[in-house]
């Protein structure tokens, strides 16, 4: 299990050092699942060349990015071809009716089950906790993003406490349970 939390993606050096850590392969090679699905307003929309951005800064090639919305579903073995799933902000209710709609939720959580990575943003982030009914259940928290004062850093007990507070520059990776739960970054 290789999942890291955000509330604004590889925003700082310390978490895109953690992020090509976890990544386990060689960068230039590393395959990308890009989904931008949750961005349906403009400001969301504006988020996304950043976003985007995250992969390619740490050395991730544009032509191994796929871009994935969710229009369909897609089986574990496809899934499985990508070393990184990176889901984007924006609307956290649009983004779970669309993975739940399309079986992405059962197809994500086995990926991650299976040693695959992702990189959750804001939304994307959210989708694992306990804020909305058919989250993924990753973690049985509430989890509040882009707040100004976020969760100590290092280890984080289990069980997790009821409500977790990320700001931007930090996230909370999820390894094994439980005890690879640990929050980076400030």
């Amino acid at each position: 299990m290789r999942v890291l939390l955000t509330s604004a993606g590889l925003e700082t050096e310390e978490i895109r050092e953690y992020f090509l850590k976890m990544l386990g392969v060689g960068v230039s090679e590393a395959k990308a699942l890009f989904i931008p699905t949750a961005a349906i307003d403009a400001g969301a929309i504006e988020m996304l060349p950043e976003c985007m951005n995250d992969l390619l800064k740490c050395g991730i090639q544009n032509k191994n990015i796929k871009v994935f919305d969710l229009h369909t579903g897609m089986e574990i073995a496809e899934l499985q071809k990508y070393d990184v799933v990176y889901l984007c902000g924006g609307d956290t209710n649009y983004l779970l009716e669309r993975v739940n709609a399309t079986g992405f939720n059962a197809t994500l959580m086995e990926y991650i089950k299976g040693n695959g990575m992702v990189v959750g943003v804001s939304a994307g982030s959210l989708l694992f906790s306990n804020n909305l009914a058919g989250n993924l259940g990753l973690i049985n928290s509430r989890l509040d993003v882009h707040c100004p004062d976020g969760e100590a850093r290092g280890k984080v007990e289990y069980p997790i406490k009821d409500n977790m507070r990320l700001t931007n520059t930090c996230a909370l990776v999820i390894r094994e349970f439980p005890d690879g739960l640990e929050i980076i970054g400030e």
